[in-house]
């Protein structure tokens, strides 16, 4: 019997899960997992027969950027495919969820075709993967075997003059391997990449290959080396080096120059009293520190000519002590964390790196206890959720005044439920509203048209708008509050799709009156006043100012923006803009007056005692900042009533010239007027003393 690829679905929605698994059922052996948590779980568990996994965002306890974050750490994401499925579709999100290694990502709601194919590629692009991945790996193997070879037979010969173990090689490079592994877990200051360690472990069996060159006598001496003997056996480290450097061919080998850096500076100590150099810290090469560290400790548990070999305990003491060198602290804690693989090591005991696999039975237990739950097929489940589903949207429906509809552009349908039908006077499903007299009658060609737009208008970062319209209903017209969110297919491009939305009963005419007001004083994209309602409100301040305080005006704009909208986009211009409005209002009093001027201006009117030149330095120095896609900065002009007639057109004309002095300067600046800028906006352009932040 063919052995089904498995798949395990990630979604906190039983529903998504269900629909999921009705689509791949027969073809594919499917696990389900309810949140983030349960799914690493599961994959600790059983990741080695895990083909794909398909993943959500949104979810309780761990989401699904949580997930990945765990995969990326144990390193599963390079054997285990990841597709995203989820309705979050931002560019933020979907880049991120690249970012972190997913394969594909398809958007929510899907279509059963696409999930089956993207599926099956993903799954083939892997497998394939991994059988070239594999046939390299064999090529790497076996040329890495045979240079071993060759270096194990040299080092070999090395310790057969030397009167040591064979095992010492193999100890050191293992040691070296584990030290290695520990290090780049505790910090990434050495960078140290899986192609390096292996190299600075191989090249580990040439540290004492200057042995070669020293006699016998002095190199197999059971007693205390005398001062000139050891002078010479000092030697070895050098003479080593000179060795590798003086080869011709291989001489910029990376395996040649990491052997080089081990055997010349080994014995160089992190206080700078070792040799052949004196090196200090980190100027001797990791590679040669962390062989050094792995030499002394062999040397120190094994046996040789001059002494009996330490316990494991005794050794890691007198390292720690600093009584055989001076190491670098990242590294003695590294031996600390590796004592237990260094004991097994010693003793040919030790376990493989990982976790061991469940055992057979436990994976039978499991599978047993899965299907044991399932008492209804999932095509039986998906339709006893989507029942219930339907049931809740129902009775949620009934208990409310609201008209709830959805329209979708393909196929062009506009649908109600039962009491807003009823309400309406229409039936629950129309075709082509758009051509519908009864439809057109009740909304009015106007609001449609005006309606679609505002729709079109939206993006998948920006789905909600908002519509206030009257509805010509049987027997009476009403005021109604539209509200809508926007829905786009899978894989479709960031063009209005769909919508989901309701109408509600707008019953208060004062609330009505109070919100048209609002809004037709308002700046629809910012918030803030718009030009008439900001000089309305101006004039009307200055009139009542009160004796003992003044008034103070400023015009800004933001700088380069024509560059940020010819760059990004509108849409990103639209950013900036509202970025800055909101950082206006929040640097800002609630009676101050904050209007849009237009385009990519605004006006700020306040009143103060004093200080004004501190209180405008907060003020302009919090509208700069990070908006996302990059940095945006303003330019600002200030005028007074201490220096210009309290009315709004001069106070307006004035600090309009100051703005001019500002872009004049280099931008960026704010700058107080004052008589001298009287006739700049006429004047040649000529070069004015530039300042930094705010100049009177």
């Amino acid at each position: 019997m063919e052995t089904l690829q498995k798949i395990l679905i990630v979604d906190d929605s039983e529903m998504n899960r269900a629909l999921l698994a009705d689509m791949l059922e027969g073809e594919y052996d499917i696990l389900e997992a309810e949140d983030g948590l349960q799914a690493v779980e599961i994959l600790r568990k059983q990741r080695s027969s895990i083909d794909i996994v398909l993943l959500d965002i949104v979810m309780p306890y761990m989401d699904g950027f949580g997930v990945l974050a765990s995969m990326n750490e144990n390193h599963w994401i390079e054997d285990i495919p990841v597709i995203m499925i989820s309705s979050e579709t931002s560019a933020a999100q979907v880049s991120r969820a690249y970012e972190m290694g997913v394969s594909d990502f398809i958007t929510r709601p899907f279509n059963e075709t696409i999930v089956r194919r993207r599926l099956n590629n993903t799954i083939i692009l892997y497998a394939n993967q991994k059988k070239l991945v594999g046939m390299v790996n064999d090529q790497i193997r076996e040329k890495e075997q045979r240079s071993n070879l060759m270096i194990d037979v040299l080092s070999h010969i090395v310790e057969f003059r030397n009167g040591e173990s064979g095992l010492h090689i193999l100890h050191v490079r293992r040691m070296t391997d584990i030290l290695l592994e520990c290090l780049t877990r505790r910090t990434g200051q050495y960078h140290l990449s899986a192609a390096d360690i292996a190299l600075i472990g191989t090249a580990s069996a040439l540290h004492d290959i200057g042995k070669i060159a020293i006699d016998d006598k002095i190199l197999n001496k059971p007693g205390k080396l005398t001062d000139e003997e050891f002078a010479i056996m000092k030697t070895h480290s050098a003479m080593g080096a000179q060795m590798l450097d003086a080869l011709t061919v291989h001489k910029d080998d990376p395996l040649v120059r990491t052997a080089y850096q081990i055997c010349r500076w080994h014995h160089e100590r992190y206080d700078g009293r070792g040799y052949p150099d004196g090196l200090k810290g980190d100027e001797i090469p990791i590679s040669a520190q962390v062989v050094a560290l792995a030499d002394v400790y062999d040397a120190l548990t094994s046996e040789r000519v001059y002494k009996k070999a330490f316990t494991h305990e005794k050794a890691v003491q007198m390292i720690l002590n600093g009584e055989c060198g001076a190491f670098n602290p990242l590294l003695l804690d590294c031996l600390k964390d590796a004592s237990s693989r260094f004991v097994a090591l010693k003793s040919q005991e030790e376990p493989e790196a990982g976790v061991d696999p469940m055992s057979y039975r436990e994976l039978q237990a499991s599978a047993k206890e899965l299907l044991g739950k399932e008492e209804t097929t999932a095509s039986d489940r998906t339709l006893r959720l989507l029942d219930y589903e339907r049931m809740k949207y129902s009775f949620f429906a009934d208990l409310t005044e609201e008209i709830q509809f959805e329209y979708t552009i393909s196929p062009n349908m506009l649908s109600f439920t039962p009491k807003g039908a009823k309400k309406l006077g229409l039936p629950e499903i129309i075709m082509d509203p758009a051509q519908d007299d009864t439809v057109q009658q009740i909304i009015g060609p106007g609001n449609w048209k005006a309606l679609s737009e505002l729709l079109r208008s939206t993006n998948p970062e920006e789905p909600r708008v908002e519509f206030l319209c009257k509805l010509n209903l049987p027997g009476e017209s009403r005021w109604h509050r539209l509200i809508a969110r926007s829905t786009w297919s899978m894989d479709s491009h960031p063009l209005f799709m769909g919508a989901l939305g309701k109408l509600l009963d707008v019953h208060d005419t004062q609330v009505l009156l109070e919100e048209l007001e609002q809004r037709a004083s308002r700046d629809r994209l910012t918030g803030l006043l718009n030009r008439a309602s900001g000089k309305e409100q101006i004039d009307s301040r200055l009139a009542q100012l009160e004796p003992g305080r003044h008034a103070s005006l400023a015009f800004f704009d933001i700088d380069f923006f024509k560059q940020i909208n010819d760059q990004f986009g509108h849409a990103i211009g639209d950013k900036a803009l509202k970025f800055v409005a909101d950082r206006l209002l929040h640097s800002t009093r609630g009676h101050d007056v904050c209007c849009r001027f237009g385009g990519d201006e605004f006006i700020l009117y306040l009143e103060y005692a004093e200080n004004i030149e501190r209180i405008m330095a907060r003020i302009f120095s919090s509208l700069s900042g990070n908006f996302g896609p990059g940095e945006v900065s303003v330019s600002m002009g200030v005028a007074c009533t201490t220096v210009v007639p309290a009315d709004y057109e001069s106070l307006l004309h004035a600090a309009d010239q100051a703005l001019y002095a500002v872009k004049r300067s280099g931008k960026g600046k704010c700058l107080f007027y004052d008589e001298s800028m009287a006739d700049i906006l006429s004047a040649p352009s000529t070069a004015i003393d530039e300042g930094d932040g705010i100049e009177k």
